[in-house]
């Protein structure tokens, strides 16, 4: 690899506002603000607004989207404008 190019591969503290959990791995991330972590070191700190922490696919709080549910609201809404079917005497 050539020297001088690579970006930096050191702690991180990652912190998802929505949940206030805060991760500290290594990453490439750089940010101006630092928070001092549980181990007394001082670390950048890069704020997220969604993590595995708060996701709904990680935390298994996600609802379900019923097919049905779905196809009742659309007729509901916009059944008025279906065509109906005639009583031609055809068929």
């Amino acid at each position: 690899m050539k020297k001088g190019i690579h970006p930096a591969y050191d702690y991180v503290v990652f912190r998802d506002t929505s949940s206030d959990t805060s991760f500290r791995i290594r990453s490439t991330c750089t940010s101006d603000r630092t928070i001092v972590w549980e181990d007394g070191k001082t670390y950048p700190l890069v704020e997220l607004d969604v993590s595995s922490a708060s996701h709904p696919f990680y935390t298994g709080e996600q609802r379900r989207v019923s097919a049905e549910g779905r196809v009742a609201r659309f007729q509901q809404r916009f059944g008025q404008f279906s065509r109906q079917p005639s009583d031609s005497g055809q068929g």
